[in-house]
């Protein structure tokens, strides 16, 4: 998982869904003086599970599913269904129903009004982060590296990944490639050739700006990786206006979308 992949929608998604849980434990109605319905029901929880787990935390459990699809690397799914798009279904699932518990209820508490408040922003988020591209930037920016690096180099220890270790002597990420062997180690073979490469193309390092996915080199539409922001990622070939990029464990692969890339 990769922190650096949440969007700012997503960090709409789980502040509001924090929102939630916090109000599901605030008073469902509101009294004046001493009532004992208040005090039987002092909030969600003590009113119904209906409330409480089928409504309230629906719509949290609807938050984590989408914030937990854009950390996986790879696309994860529930009877058939991605994790996000089930996610907006128990959103709007969650805004629809406190919609009516705070028509129906007589005197809503707090709890009941910024349960609704909360619910709406979760739905309203998770809906239009795919849509809007100003909620589809980077939460958290990409780091910039210290100083760029040449091809070739070795990169410090954790370069282009927090925590990383430093490469054992001879298995180097980026070192010099020994006469015959392609850059990133092992046997040389056929399917690495660089194919019509451009004439003045230059490797660089690169962050992309969202995640975007990795296509092999061979065309095949299924994409083989998907490249997080906040990661530096090898160009080593340039194709038209596609990037043949190498990941940190040896993978190559074409990045068709190259807009709004940040060069190392």
């Amino acid at each position: 998982m990769n922190i650096r992949s949440l969007t700012r929608g997503d960090g709409v998604v789980i502040g509001a869904a924090v929102l939630l849980f916090i109000a599901s434990l605030l008073d469902v109605a509101s009294c004046d003086g001493p009532d004992a319905y208040c005090s039987a029901v002092p909030n969600a929880w003590g009113m119904s599970l209906g409330l409480g787990l089928g409504t309230y935390m629906a719509g949290v459990v609807g938050g984590a599913l989408i914030a937990m699809a854009r950390l996986l690397p790879q696309p994860r799914k529930v009877a058939g269904l991605d994790l996000g798009t089930v996610g907006v279904a128990l959103t709007v699932t969650t805004a629809w129903t406190l919609l009516w518990w705070t028509i129906d209820i007589d005197g809503a508490g707090i709890g009941i009004i910024l349960g609704l408040i909360a619910a709406l922003v979760l739905a309203a988020g998770a809906i239009a982060t795919p849509l809007v591209p100003a909620l589809q930037a980077p939460l958290l920016p990409a780091p910039s590296p210290a100083a760029p690096q040449p091809y070739g180099a070795q990169p410090p220890a954790g370069y282009g990944y927090p925590g990383a270790q430093q490469p054992q002597a001879g298995q180097p990420y980026g070192g010099q490639p020994q006469a015959g062997q392609p850059f990133g180690g092992g046997q040389p073979q056929q399917a690495q050739q660089p194919q019509a490469p451009a004439a003045d193309f230059s490797p660089f390092w690169f962050a992309v700006p969202v995640a975007r996915p990795l296509f092999a080199e061979d065309g095949s539409p299924t994409p083989i990786a998907e490249l997080a922001p906040g990661t530096w990622y090898l160009a080593v070939e340039q194709r038209g206006p596609a990037l043949v990029a190498q990941t940190q464990d040896g993978r190559r692969g074409v990045l068709q979308d190259t807009s709004g890339i940040q060069r190392g």
